[in-house]
């Protein structure tokens, strides 16, 4: 670091947090008993936890499959397949963008612990400019 160190406030705050931080069992077991695994052992479970998402994958890859198989033979049954699975991909992506906008929008009012709508979070110094 290039200035000085931690003034006396600071130091007791980190402190305080330390010691509930070091009270919380069930952390420090956790953080003991880590260790590193396979680099991909999460993405299995990934579509475990979340089978929308990996339908949607799924769809999307039979759908760009018979894209591809439709535009080379012409033939209206595999057209009409591709049409079918580029539906319910759609869909698919719809419902996942909803789920996730509204996680997005949940978290934003999450964080207005003040109940300002956001007005406390820079310490009302914007008002001060105005004024």
């Amino acid at each position: 670091m290039d200035g000085a160190g931690l003034s006396q406030r600071e130091r007791a705050i980190l402190a305080a947090i330390e010691k509930d931080l070091r009270a919380d069992a069930g952390l420090d077991r956790h953080l003991r008993t880590m260790r590193p695994g396979p680099p991909f052992r999460g993405a299995p479970s990934g579509f475990r936890r979340h089978p929308l998402a990996g339908g949607t994958c799924l769809c999307g890859a039979v759908t760009a499959t018979l894209l591809v198989m439709a535009a080379s033979s012409s033939s209206p049954a595999l057209i009409w397949a591709f049409a079918g699975t580029w539906v319910l991909t759609l869909v698919g992506l719809l419902l996942l963008v909803c789920r996730w906008s509204q996680r997005l929008v949940a978290g934003a009012y999450a964080g207005d612990v003040a109940g300002d709508g956001g007005a406390s979070r820079d310490g009302g110094r914007a008002d001060d400019e105005l004024g």
